[in-house]
């Protein structure tokens, strides 16, 4: 039987959502799952004390530089330590969502990531890890799998403990470093229960940039969640982010074929064997107000042997274009905004001290045009004195050759993975 779930989605942009009194101790209910933004009043992992709206964007484009390094370093199977401004940068996604694991459940708040796969939560006497746990110990469903288990060859870097009886695995995430026993437990979205769920369950962190209480990949390699729920879900889901400016930051995710959207744009979905995770569209070209910009056809080219192209990405705020590719669309759009006086701000180079009519941006995808307006293109300050174009160039540190359209990009849309047919849709969508 085809099941369909539907979440509910409560996100917050952090730079507003403190002053927001949502009702934090609301209990998932039917096939109901809350999510806060990272930054919510609800979230444990909310700033101390408030930013300045120029704090949070310098914060906020630091670790989408972070994660964009990451990502590419997936594409070349190395890892690459990020850097920038002279400080260490700590990446991590951006929405958290309500999972209860173990039998009794015990409920963590995990970091939702379309760019991994395995799922992996800290556990009791991890050393690195934040100080809300798993206990495994009292879950009376909790196991660890053997290194002859066949989701052992499935994790990065595996390896046997001194018995012999576990399987463990290391692996890098942004700047840290982590090591997990493979593990298997029931696993609960709302009501919608997984048992023998293979995960993760962390001994060892190091860095910064591991989500506090675990991670939930929607990737689509072998031991992601939309893997370990083929029967389930069809390997097939779709989210709509709602605008930062919404004055109620909800949206939705939605769980297996049914309910989708039928009148929509599709694209194929492209797979590089170098990192089949990761959702590969094929960018043709941009097109700035009613111009196609000249880029080099190399600087958008799919290219499955040196990982180069376009993603799709959940955790990453703001688009990144390597750099022919963004200077070819921030030219023209300063000369279609026609305000002579551009500044900057951290990594946004095209920021204006004036009121500005911005042009729509397209990305034109093999069969499938999305076209941008300024809700999607623009962030103001607070007091709406300063507004930049919310993109930027991909990192010239590293040897980035992945395009990554944000979440920034997407809001507003409904984004629809449909990994058995290959494709991804995407249609128009206001979400409240």
């Amino acid at each position: 039987m085809k099941t369909h779930i539907y979440f509910s989605l409560v996100f917050f942009l952090f730079s507003v959502a403190q002053g927001l009194n949502p009702k934090c101790e609301t209990q998932d209910q039917g096939s109901n799952l809350q999510v806060f933004h990272i930054y919510s009043p609800c979230s444990p992992f909310k700033p101390s004390k408030p930013l300045s709206w120029e704090e949070d964007v310098l914060q906020t484009q630091a670790k989408d530089q972070a994660r964009l390094q990451y990502l590419s370093s997936l594409v070349a199977k190395k890892s690459v330590v990020p850097m920038a401004s002279g400080r260490q940068i700590v990446q991590s996604p951006t929405y958290i969502v309500r999972a209860n694991i173990g039998t009794p459940p015990q409920t963590l708040l995990m970091a939702m990531d379309t760019s991994n796969d395995a799922a992996w939560i800290p556990c009791t006497g991890c050393l690195g890890c934040s100080s809300t746990v798993f206990d495994n110990a009292k879950s009376t469903t909790f196991q660890s799998l053997g290194c002859q288990a066949p989701q052992c060859k499935q994790v990065q870097n595996p390896s046997c403990d001194g018995s012999g009886n576990t399987c463990i695995f290391n692996m890098t995430y942004g700047g840290s470093t982590i090591a997990a026993n493979l593990s298997q437990d029931t696993f609960t979205l709302a009501n919608d229960s997984v048992s023998s769920f293979t995960f993760g369950c962390l001994q060892k962190t190091t860095g910064n940039s591991v989500p506090p209480q675990g991670l939930l990949g929607l990737g689509r390699g072998p031991l992601s969640l939309l893997s370990q729920t083929q029967d389930l879900y069809q390997s097939t889901f779709s989210y709509c982010l709602p605008n930062f400016r919404s004055a109620n930051f909800s949206g939705s995710l939605r769980l297996g074929p049914v309910g989708q959207p039928v009148r929509i744009k599709y694209t194929p979905l492209l797979k590089n064997p170098r990192r089949p995770s990761l959702y590969f569209v094929n960018l043709i070209g941009i097109r700035v107000g009613n111009k196609v910009v000249d880029i080099p056809p190399s600087a958008i080219a799919f290219n499955p042997t040196t990982g180069a192209g376009t993603i799709i990405d959940s955790g990453t705020v703001f688009t990144r274009l390597v750099e022919p590719a963004y200077v070819a669309v921030r030219d023209e759009f300063r000369r279609r905004v026609k305000v002579a006086n551009v500044t900057s701000l951290g990594g946004f180079d095209t920021c204006y001290t004036v009121p500005i009519v911005a042009p729509t941006i397209t990305f034109m995808f093999t069969s499938m045009n999305v076209t941008l307006p300024q809700d999607n293109l623009l962030i103001h300050s607070t007091a709406g004195s300063i507004t930049c174009l919310a993109m930027a160039s991909a990192p010239d540190n590293v040897n980035s050759v992945l395009n990554v359209i944000a979440n920034m990009q997407q809001q507003n849309h409904r984004i629809l993975f449909d990994v058995p047919n290959s494709r991804l849709g995407v249609a128009r969508e206001l979400c409240t």
